[in-house]
């Protein structure tokens, strides 16, 4: 059965051959990969099998492509509910169970309520049923305190945190380039 063009996207390495992001994962479509190549801002790494074709042009698909200009990470990512539950593992920080993000929310350790900001430093994961719970109320005032004490995590922990999410479809030609947590083969 032929590869549809569409289940064809490329993956996309920065200068230094490393994923551009982990979480999501850097992927462009294959419209997207062949316009960087005609544009010469990428070079092909590696390609599917697949050859789109013009009148006058034939070239098999890009799976791996990596930018000829090296980007600079951003030193300190945005402050997001998506950004605070990769910090936080996608863990909520009362009660230590894992959740899908659509399954969480984010706490304010303390509440706006009584004055608290909506800061990295002020703000947990949390599941609805312990965000619930603490309502309004201080951590002291219900026992309830984050497993971890919040922090303004660094685009690189943040990049760390999001290899431990491998997506659930990953191309061959793309394993030598993610490293994902995974037991390697000593032989």
């Amino acid at each position: 059965m032929p590869v549809s063009a569409e289940s064809c996207p490329a993956l996309v390495l920065n200068a230094d051959f490393r994923p551009l992001s982990y979480f999501p994962l850097s992927l462009w479509s294959w419209q997207e990969a062949v316009k960087a190549v005609f544009l010469d801002r990428v070079n092909i790494v590696s390609e599917y099998d697949r050859v789109v074709r013009s009148p006058t042009f034939e070239m098999r698909l890009p799976s791996v492509i990596a930018l000829k200009d090296y980007i600079p990470s951003a030193r300190r990512p945005a402050f997001t509910r998506f950004n605070v539950f990769l910090r936080d593992r996608f863990t909520c920080q009362y009660c230590d169970e894992r959740n899908v993000a659509n399954d969480l929310t984010f706490d304010h350790i303390v509440p706006r309520s009584r004055g608290g900001r909506t800061t990295w430093l002020n703000v947990v994961t949390a599941c609805g049923t312990c965000n619930l719970a603490k309502g309004s109320r201080l951590p002291n005032e219900c026992g309830m305190y984050p497993r971890i004490k919040p922090f303004q995590p660094s685009s690189f922990e943040l990049q760390e945190n999001g290899r431990a999410y491998p997506p659930n479809y990953l191309h061959e030609s793309w394993r030598d380039f993610l490293y994902w947590d995974s037991e390697l083969d000593p032989n």
